[in-house]
């Protein structure tokens, strides 16, 4: 049965950072390309980032690239997403899925306010 947990969210100052974490189970994370996306309220889901089955694969959007960093831990079977310098705009609800889309996680809120 393949689980995502997502943590890490919460409430931010602008220009702060955070490191969301997904904990992936029934399948490992160095055999599938994982994904980060978000949605802010009122906006359609954005896929931000990926890793691909070769950790050297990564892959950013415009809005996140230079900030954002993904990652992930064999022994651990986790993927993470270290956010530096956040902005007001990236607000959301931020998910863990899997490449193909099939698998998500419930999300975790990142809230970037003074």
């Amino acid at each position: 049965q393949v689980q995502l947990v997502e943590s890490g969210g919460g409430l931010v100052q602008p220009g702060g950072s955070l490191r969301l974490s997904c904990a992936a189970s029934g399948f490992r994370v160095d055999d599938y390309a994982v994904g980060w996306f978000r949605q802010a309220p009122g906006k359609e889901r954005e896929r931000i980032s990926c890793i691909g089955i070769s950790a050297a694969r990564t892959h950013y959007t415009e809005p996140v690239k230079g900030r954002f960093t993904i990652s992930r831990d064999k022994a651990k079977n986790m993927v993470y997403l270290q956010m530096n310098s956040l902005k007001p705009e990236d607000t959301a609800v931020y998910y863990c899925a899997t490449g193909s889309r099939r698998y998500w996680g419930q999300g975790t809120q990142v809230t970037v306010s003074s």
